[in-house]
């Protein structure tokens, strides 16, 4: 495994509303932080990054996505997790941070929607079918 490994959406969860200062990314694109929604962690005084990994609706990787988590405050040391719709994204994601000498990086097990279910819907796992704040975007 090329990065620091992977959670749970309820792990991910504790972590980046605990003590050690975690940093959650979401990425995602912005076409999904719009329809599908967000996790919700200001009211906890914590933040959530949105930083793109790859870009909507041509898939190209952000070339910029290390430099943009930098310029979050995402810093070599501080622990991060990141999320996208299922859980692949923010594999490739974290990887990349691992390989940039940042983190350690967390990837979030099904992701904020989770897998399908038998009728081809998102109800089964992930971050939103939890139950953890999230908000539509």
């Amino acid at each position: 495994m090329s990065y620091a490994g992977d959670v749970t959406p309820a792990e991910a969860y504790a972590a980046v509303t605990g003590e050690e200062g975690a940093l959650l990314v979401d990425v995602r694109t912005r076409a999904e932080w719009t329809y599908v929604g967000v996790p919700e962690l200001e009211g906890r005084g914590h933040e959530v990054a949105f930083v793109e990994w790859s870009t909507f609706p041509d898939g190209r990787i952000n070339g910029s996505f290390v430099d943009q988590l930098r310029s979050a405050g995402l810093e070599a040391g501080r622990p991060v997790y990141l999320i996208c719709r299922s859980g692949v994204r923010s594999v490739a994601a974290a990887t990349a941070l691992t390989a940039a000498g940042l983190g350690p990086a967390y990837n979030v097990l099904e992701g904020f929607e989770g897998p399908h279910d038998a009728h081809g819907h998102r109800t089964v796992g992930g971050w939103k079918n939890a139950g953890l704040p999230w908000r539509q975007g």
